[in-house]
């Protein structure tokens, strides 16, 4: 059998029709995570049928494009074997998560894994390749970008490479799997029984429902390498899946085993065939900016989103004042698939203010299915359905509101600038716990974005000047794009003094600023 390593297969190109059909991007895009399988488990529901990516109606994906994203990410498409499927239905810790989430839990709501992957080709429940081309010529009519998962570090149980090519894994020996049961396995094959390694990071025990891809052998990286070109071919963009497990430093740390660095050739072999593709970093333990040095176009932002959690504003003030060339490619955002909920970490009102910092600062503004109408409950991928939850009308309300202000043309390509915050008067501490910043539009736009992220009533001065000029000999108008507020300031004192803002626990406000007259 022809071994994968001879000969890495190339992604076609594509044609000047369809680059021509996808309108530039923002410097600062927005992206929208949809979870696959529980979508078409609602749909299905609606239809008295089993429902496939061709399903999707044409008015939902209008409703996207409507919204302000630019990026929709389909969660869990490819193909997924019994293997790993049976490991999540028979795993008893997991399957007491999955009784919580849907208390009339039954084996069929458990697909397993959509990161135990078998195979990237589409899953023949969701209709195959040719329903997912066609699901990305809609998304394109509507001048929306298709993403998709790349797990590099593992594959599923029941993946081919495990019988037709052993060595790409990680092995282990009896006494590995005797010492450590957790991160090893018994793999029965028709060519030999092996023990292969669970695959994991360095700080948890291995998951059991997959298997740990060698980097340290050429060979594994040139066959994923194959892979991942096969993946851009069908999708726009990857968000690829613990990223950074596979730096050498970190693969070496974890397994023993020395690599080469797999992301920089790997990145640049796939814009040989697509410039524009797009690389999202799923990454933790403060190797951002390594991954972004090696071409990722975005990595997570999860330092800003546990700071957020923590609810004090000096240490997310101290994060907002990098680099734009590393903030600029940080995903912002306040949930995703493997964090809980937003409108159950965070309580009603600090909810709101931690959204205005996340997406209305610079980066990529990442949202999740489910954030904008309050869900609170956490779906586990391991899952395709959903418990029923009622909309909460004021998250609800909330989110609309801020959307229309980062669909602004100051929020999509302005120039950001993060701002002082003096004191009111002498003595008054409450300005350490403002955060605020500025906005200017490519038109000259100006919008001013200020939260008192503390939980006390606070003051502070905002100084505006030098960032935003020209100021005095007019009276400036400040109206609220989240709230009611409209105030009238002379620009003479504006620059001078600052803004000054009192601003109850939690408040916030974004400001345009405009002349009168």
């Amino acid at each position: 059998m022809r071994r994968l390593a001879e000969k890495v297969p190339t992604t076609p190109h594509r044609s000047g029709s369809e680059e021509a059909s996808l309108p530039h991007l923002p410097r600062y895009p927005a992206l929208y995570q949809i979870n696959t399988r529980v979508w078409l488990t609602e749909l299905s529901r609606r239809l008295g049928r089993p429902a496939m990516l061709d399903d999707i109606p044409d008015a939902e994906l209008d409703r996207l494009a409507e919204l302000g994203f630019d990026w929709i990410w389909f969660l869990s498409v490819w193909q997924t074997g019994p293997a790993g499927r049976l490991v999540s239905r028979s795993n008893a810790g997991w399957r007491r998560g999955f009784e919580a989430t849907l208390p009339d839990l039954c084996d069929d709501d458990i697909g397993g894994s959509g990161f135990a992957i078998s195979a990237y080709e589409t899953h023949s429940a969701l209709g195959g390749n040719e329903a997912l081309a066609r699901l990305r010529e809609r998304l394109r009519a509507r001048g929306l970008r298709l993403m998709l998962d790349f797990v590099p570090n593992h594959s599923a149980l029941d993946h081919p490479w495990v019988e037709e090519h052993p060595e790409y894994y990680v092995d282990g020996t009896e006494l590995d799997l005797a010492r450590s049961p957790d991160n090893y396995t018994r793999v029965s094959r028709c060519g030999g029984d092996l023990v292969l390694a669970h695959g994991r990071d360095p700080y948890f025990p291995g998951w059991s429902d997959v298997l740990q891809l060698n980097y340290g052998n050429p060979a594994t990286q040139d066959a994923m390498l194959g892979e991942l070109l096969k993946v851009a071919g069908r999708c726009d963009g990857v968000r690829c899946d613990m990223a950074m497990l596979i730096l050498p430093e970190v693969f070496e740390r974890t397994w023993g085993i020395a690599s080469r660095p797999f992301w920089p050739e790997a990145i640049r072999r796939v814009r040989e065939q697509a410039p524009d593709f797009c690389f999202l970093a799923e990454v933790y333990w403060d190797l951002e900016w390594t991954l972004q040095q090696q071409g990722f176009d975005y990595t997570y932002d999860k330092r800003l989103y546990d700071r957020l959690r923590d609810r004090h504003a000096g240490p997310v003030r101290d994060h907002l004042r990098a680099g734009l060339d590393y903030q600029d490619r940080l995903a912002r955002f306040l949930e995703n698939h493997d964090e809980p909920r937003a409108a159950a970490t965070f309580p009603p009102g600090v909810h709101e203010a931690a959204a205005v910092i996340t997406y209305l600062s610079p980066g990529l503004r990442f949202f999740q299915m489910g954030q904008f109408q309050g869900r609170r409950t956490h779906v586990s991928p391991h899952l395709c359905r959903a418990p029923d939850e009622p909309v909460n009308p004021e998250v609800q309300r909330f989110y609309i509101g801020l959307l229309a202000v980062v669909r602004s043309p100051a929020l999509r390509d302005g120039r950001w600038q993060l701002l002082d915050c003096a004191a009111a008067w002498e003595g008054n501490w409450t300005s350490d716990g403002f955060i605020a910043f500025a906005w200017q539009g490519p038109d000259g736009e100006r919008m001013l974005v200020a939260v008192n992220y503390a939980d006390n009533q606070g003051q502070c001065c905002v100084r505006l000047a030098p960032v935003f000029t020209e100021l005095g000999g007019r009276t400036w108008r400040l109206r609220d794009l989240l709230g009611p507020a409209v105030h009238d300031r002379d620009g003479d004192d504006l620059e001078a003094r600052g803004l000054f803002l009192d601003l109850k626990p939690m408040g916030y406000h974004a400001f345009e600023v405009a002349p009168i007259g």
